[in-house]
């Protein structure tokens, strides 16, 4: 029984180093058209989640690739097949968990809001009020916090391929409101000068912290408790706030989604 045990712990030591070994690069993708946090240029990726994804793995010396990968929904079907290792960054949601490993550490704050067309304003005082109007979603996006079921049981929702045809659909009266994230939304409305034209209603529908996740068939399954140590570290030192910032002031000053 004792040479038994002892060759089980030996098996298991050895798969541990296989899997470890297997982890080589690390590669990550995230949405291409969801600024400031994440989008891709025609060229790379910028933004604030891809920033601390990078540093992060800096620091740990783990070689990473990032990749682009195409619109969202290609970027979750890889992540399920795990063809990709980490998606940069993501809500937390019991079906993503289902292919998706999290760190207890959120990388940032992404509240949701309700847009709309200042010429059509209605009230607005939680989502109850949304029921019986169109909406909008750009396709592939989830919102966490029980708003999801909210949305598809009692919500007449609309998808699009980007939040700038969403706010296209808003402005020319096809929609009533779109739902997107905050911060991804002011970005769209910057670009495209459309500041006074439409607002985000308050109060915001869900306030749910983003992740970065790794994939539960990619190679980098057992880099998630050090990537969640290093990332409450920068966290903690304020490193993880400035590049938010920075990734804002890149935005603002070249806002270009390259999407195909």
């Amino acid at each position: 029984m004792a040479i038994r045990t002892v060759l089980m712990l030996l098996a298991g030591f050895l798969t541990s180093l296989a899997a470890q070994a297997e982890c080589d690069k690390l590669v990550l993708t995230a949405d291409p058209s969801y600024p400031p946090m994440h989008w891709y240029d025609g060229t790379q990726f910028h933004g604030a989640s891809v920033t601390i994804a990078k540093r992060v793995l800096d620091e740990l010396k783990i070689p990473y690739e990032v990749r682009y990968l195409g619109p969202f929904p290609r970027v979750v079907n890889a992540a399920e097949q795990g063809d990709v290792d980490m998606v940069v960054t993501l809500k937390k949601t019991p079906e993503r968990e289902q292919f998706l490993l999290y760190p207890r550490t959120a990388a940032l704050a992404n509240p949701v809001a309700v847009f709309a067309s200042r010429e059509r304003m209605f009230k607005f005082k939680d989502r109850t009020d949304l029921v019986g109007r169109r909406g909008g979603i750009t396709r592939g996006n989830v919102f966490g916090d029980d708003f999801d079921e909210f949305l598809r049981h009692h919500l007449s929702i609309e998808e699009a391929d980007s939040p700038e045809n969403n706010f296209s659909k808003l402005g020319a009266a096809r929609i009533d409101y779109f739902i997107t994230g905050y911060y991804a939304g002011m970005a769209y409305l910057l670009k495209r000068g459309d500041e006074m034209r439409f607002t985000a209603l308050s109060p915001f529908v869900v306030d749910t912290p983003n992740y970065l996740a790794l994939t539960r068939k990619g190679r980098c399954a057992d880099k998630l408790d050090a990537i969640d140590a290093k990332l409450a570290q920068l966290k903690k030192s304020g490193v993880v706030e400035e590049l938010i910032r920075q990734a804002f002031a890149q935005w603002k000053q070249n806002p270009v989604v390259a999407v195909k």
